[in-house]
């Protein structure tokens, strides 16, 4: 891939994924798929002002031997040395950047359940550190091959080749052109009049048809907005890009409306393993029933990690007809699939979806119909053929996509 291309990427990331503040320390995580970009990516950091940036390195074969050796007690386990990060984070609100470029199989083989229930005892420890952070800091999402990952993406092609067509979709994915910063400024400003429009008419209920089985009615929030693109910190107000790419216009939904069934219409990437050709059935808002050709199981202990796992934190509207969509391709990752057509999310929701939602505590929040859990997990639902109608307090009934798209 061509250095200039790679150098624009980079500044990407940094200026309007993270937009790093003069003095602001930098945590990046990643693999050891890319470490040259990687460097790019910490030069440019320190151009724009950076105080310090710590990269942590990780690999996805140690990780997996962790998960089968340890025991479940020293996994369930947060190291003095965990918490003296997590308290860093909390007292710094340092930036975060993570470069995903992880195998979507790279953990298959390990033990579901016992990752799960490690999983489990150590959130009560995180989570407050979690909660003092919220809507605080900068972070980003972007994603870099692995090789690994892109012969799963190219199967049929050399790993050199398969690496370097993968770059090509990431860059065109992520409006990496002559000027991406100019070109995600006017991306943005697009995204937010979609979340103009479908604010002004304050949706009680979404209905959602499609012709491979999902028939679904997802009640809102009261109080809720839809939100997309580039978010703005509390306290310091920074704005910043969370996901890089990102298409989506979206909300977190009221806890306890959802009713319907629902079908995936592309596997889903989770713990590092695939769940395949999924549905999941709702009722009162909570997922009672779920269905996978492939790892069921480690669905059924997704939605069961704790009480707001098989609740809805987010839907998100993507219309088919989107850059990632129409690449044809199947990334088998969750940043690019799910910003190919609408999704759902299980677990937690987001307070930034709350009208004035700083004046709120997590725990009002909370009250106030933003579901509460240890997982976040998207899942793509969108179609050729889905329609989805908005459906106001007084009955009236607007049609926000038909035939997979947006309808204004």
């Amino acid at each position: 891939m061509e250095k200039s291309r790679l150098e624009k990427y980079a500044h990407l990331i940094v200026k309007s994924g993270l937009n790093i503040q003069s003095g602001q320390e930098v945590v990046i995580q990643c693999g050891l798929d890319q470490p040259e970009f990687v460097a790019m990516v910490v030069e440019e950091c320190y151009k724009l002002g950076a105080k310090r940036v710590t990269v942590k390195w990780s690999y996805m074969p140690v990780s997996k031997l962790n998960l089968i050796y340890r025991t479940e007690e020293t996994l369930s386990e947060v190291t003095l040395t965990e918490k003296a990060e997590w308290q860093t984070r909390v007292d710094t609100l340092s930036c975060l950047l993570w470069l995903d470029s992880d195998d979507p199989d790279g953990l298959a083989g390990t033990d579901n359940a016992k990752i799960s229930r490690a999983n489990m005892a150590r959130y009560p420890i995180i989570k407050p550190y979690r909660d003092a952070i919220e809507n605080k800091y900068q972070w980003c999402i972007a994603s870099v091959p692995g090789k690994e990952w892109a012969k799963k993406v190219f199967p049929e092609l050399s790993e050199e080749d398969a690496v370097e067509k993968l770059w090509e979709a990431i860059l065109y994915t992520s409006r990496v052109d002559d000027d991406p910063v100019a070109a995600w400024d006017e991306h943005n400003k697009n995204l937010a009049k979609r979340c103009e429009f479908l604010n002004g008419y304050k949706f009680d209920s979404l209905e959602y048809k499609s012709s491979n089985g999902t028939d679904f009615i997802v009640g809102l929030n009261e109080r809720g907005i839809f939100c997309g693109g580039g978010e703005t910190t509390l306290g310091a107000n920074v704005y910043f890009n969370p996901n890089i790419p990102s298409e989506e216009v979206f909300t977190s939904p009221m806890k306890g409306r959802a009713e319907g069934k629902v079908v995936a219409t592309k596997p889903l990437s989770y713990q590092g393993k695939l769940i395949e050709n999924f549905w999941v059935e709702f009722k009162d808002g909570k997922a009672v029933k779920v269905g996978a050709e492939k790892n069921q199981d480690l669905l059924e202990k997704m939605i069961a990690m704790d009480e707001g796992a098989a609740y809805l934190g987010e839907v998100a509207l993507i219309a088919y007809d989107s850059p990632i969509n129409n690449t044809g391709i199947l990334f088998f990752n969750t940043l690019f699939d799910e910003n190919a057509s609408c999704h759902l999310a299980l677990g937690r929701g987001f307070n930034n979806c709350l009208a004035d939602y700083e004046k709120y505590t997590n725990e009002q929040c909370n009250e106030l119909g933003i579901n509460n859990s240890m997982i976040h997990v998207d899942f793509m639902i969108g179609s050729k053929d889905m329609s989805i109608v908005g459906v106001t307090k007084d009955g009236k009934r607007v049609q926000i996509f038909k035939d997979g798209n947006w309808a204004f």
